[in-house]
């Protein structure tokens, strides 16, 4: 839980910033989102072959992996923001999101060993505690940067070093107090297990996951739900910025991460005592009323924080509840695989919403690219309603 909480603020303080320092770097907000897409691609490509590596050596060296090229990465990020080098910058990224691999995964951690009916708050705890680190991250990147840019170093560019510390403190952590490795302890490590390219490995979990309605279902509603977030938190910092409110726009960014950990304690509690598919439902809900506040929000940035604050709670509700359905709908030598396919998903929709996000901006409006994640999170709501009408007639049956 302690490197949750690292690992969440150094990715956080440089994914807060990033599009505020692709847009000082080019001068264009419609490629600005593509750093932060390529941060979540990065997270994408990364979680099968890490989940792989996973299951045949334990969680502590797959995990442990994913901070070390997140280290990289942020050091990489510092270095293309001195030298004005786009491509680099986005290069980057791409690996500080293999940190953030690892930051999803270890959630997964609790999932191997807690029991059925405490799974969804064990794993609400582990995404609780990341709330220390991703609230203070984004805060932090704008103070960071005040320092710097007093240094002389140019401006979005400090937050990158806070996410080499975050990292390489979540790793250390990792390294050193993750023992015994709990996957050893649930018996989930298979040396022998066969080895798949990243590709081949996703098409093959997902022909075995897809008949599960149940993990369908929560696969599905972790990746929607990641894409509608991304797509609108990725342009926020903009769409302030042209309203003279860059600045304000980093504390914006705060309360959405405390809206996406901060009550993750009582949304597990929840999720156990109701069941997932009608958490997965309100959740949906919930995020609907994320992205219409923001519409409504106009220039109003106190409407803006309670917009991105529910945008947050309904993203948290999918992860928490879909890890926690998605864990106890598969037998154990499926489940890793299935847990990275998920995160492949997730992350693969992120990045298509991230990089996307700026031309959607640019062509048609802030508004409307709220607007295109709402309709996601009704698509949500639908697909649990009518899983759940199929599972309820299965047991009648």
């Amino acid at each position: 839980m302690a490197a949750n909480a690292f690992g969440y603020a150094g990715f956080v303080a440089v994914v807060a910033v990033a599009a505020l320092l692709a847009s000082e770097m080019t001068g264009n907000d419609s490629i600005a989102g593509i750093p932060a897409a390529a941060a979540t691609l990065g997270t994408a490509f990364a979680a099968a072959p890490l989940a792989q590596w996973s299951k045949r050596y334990g969680r502590r060296i797959g995990l442990r992996l994913g901070y070390l090229v997140g280290v990289i990465g942020c050091g990489g990020a510092f270095v293309a923001g001195q030298l004005d080098m786009f491509w680099l910058l986005v290069v980057a990224m791409a690996a500080m999101g293999v940190g953030n691999t690892s930051n999803l995964q270890n959630r997964f951690v609790v999932a191997d060993l807690a029991d059925e009916h405490m799974r969804a708050r064990s794993i609400a705890m582990v995404v609780w505690v990341g709330t220390i680190g991703a609230v203070i991250g984004s805060p932090a990147a704008a103070w960071a940067n005040r320092i710097g840019t007093g240094l002389g170093i140019h401006e979005w560019v400090t937050p990158a070093l806070l996410g080499v510390v975050g990292f390489a403190a979540a790793g250390l952590i990792i390294n050193t107090w993750l023992r015994p490795d709990p996957l050893a302890v649930a018996g989930g490590i298979d040396p022998e297990a066969p080895r798949y390219n990243p590709i081949h490995g996703v098409t093959r979990t997902l022909r075995i996951v897809w008949p599960n309605l149940g993990a369908r279902l929560a696969i599905v509603a972790m990746a929607v739900s990641q894409m509608a977030m991304v797509a609108v938190m990725t342009m926020t910092p903009l769409q302030m910025k042209d309203h003279g409110q860059a600045e304000l726009s980093t504390l914006v960014i705060a309360v959405h991460i405390l809206g996406m950990f901060g009550l993750a304690p009582l949304i597990g509690r929840w999720a156990d005592r109701f069941g997932r598919i009608r958490s997965l439902q309100v959740g949906a809900l919930i995020l609907a009323a994320g992205t219409v506040s923001v519409v409504i929000a106009g220039y109003v940035p106190a409407l803006m924080f309670i917009g991105l604050f529910l945008l947050g709670v309904g993203w948290s509700v999918a992860l928490i509840s879909g890890s926690a359905l998605l864990t106890e709908s598969l037998p154990e030598v499926h489940r890793v695989d299935a847990q990275g396919l998920a995160d492949v998903m997730m992350s693969l929709l992120g990045a298509t919403a991230a990089f996307s996000s700026g031309f959607v901006k640019t062509a048609v409006g802030y508004d409307w690219l709220a607007n295109f994640a709402t309709a996601a999170a009704l698509l949500i709501l639908i697909g649990a309603i009518r899983i759940n009408a199929r599972l309820a007639i299965a047991r009648v049956r």
